[in-house]
């Protein structure tokens, strides 16, 4: 075994993976076969992402199955898991829209059990995906809120909404794995990333419950605008930062 992970190290460095040895350890271990194990290192040196070739990835804790082509859950959006957690209840009404692989929800729901959890996407892989991990009843597919049981409006108590938000402009610069795959509509936020974010802001003080709460991940260059956005929808804005993960989250507060 030894030798297969030190082959599969050298493998993975010689195509500039810059974690080649965690990556190497991930897919042997993954692997039944040497047959397999080959097709393994074939699809990461061609840059599929990791978590997409193992059917997994590790996410605040939890573990959250992955399907081939859907969005791969960030470190970065544990702040926005870490927010929600110390506002959430046993108890309430909670949503993650735009939910992809339903990693916020699954996490928010680890940290506070009990929660009444509903997830939404409009992408047909990501709604399936996100079932494997909450569960068929749980998981709506529709655009933003249209997805919705009608019974949630003005009910929500907490919103998780991990939308989209690079410029469209800038998702040429992006890496290979996110711009070849993971789904375009994961990542473009429109001319300054926040379209999206202006559309969920709208229409979240109908859907909120009073002093129901919405947090969503935007960029630290974002933050002046998206509080804007908040302003005028008649919500009360809140910023937070964390330096190490280098993630921002914006609340909104009905």
């Amino acid at each position: 075994m030894n030798a297969v992970l030190a082959e599969t190290t050298a493998q993975l460095r010689a195509v500039g993976c810059v974690y080649a040895e965690e990556e190497a350890a991930i897919l042997v271990a993954a692997a039944d076969s040497a047959a397999q194990l080959r097709e393994l290192i074939g699809r990461r040196a061609a840059g599929e992402p990791l978590e997409q070739i193992v059917g997994h990835a590790e996410f605040d804790g939890t573990r959250v199955r992955l399907r081939h082509g859907v969005f791969v859950p960030r470190v970065r959006s544990q702040l926005l898991v870490r927010e929600a957690a110390t506002r959430t209840r046993p108890g309430d009404t909670v949503v993650d829209l735009c939910c992809g692989s339903g990693a916020l929800g699954l996490a928010l729901l680890r940290r506070v059990p009990g929660i009444d959890l509903t997830a939404a996407d409009s992408d047909p892989a990501a709604v399936a995906c996100a079932r494997d991990n909450l569960g068929a009843d749980r998981v709506f597919e529709g655009d933003l809120f249209d997805a919705l049981p009608a019974g949630l409006r003005g009910r929500i108590n907490v919103l998780l909404a991990n939308v989209p938000y690079v410029a469209s402009a800038h998702i040429d610069y992006l890496p290979a794995e996110a711009r070849l795959h993971e789904p375009r509509t994961a990542l473009d936020g429109g001319p300054d990333g926040l379209d999206i974010f202006r559309a969920v802001v709208a229409a979240a003080g109908s859907w909120l419950a009073p002093g129901g709460l919405l947090l969503s991940e935007i960029t630290e260059a974002q933050a002046d605008t998206a509080a804007e956005v908040v302003r005028r929808a008649g919500l009360r804005p809140g910023l937070c930062h964390d330096d190490e993960l280098e993630a921002t989250v914006v609340t909104a507060t009905r």
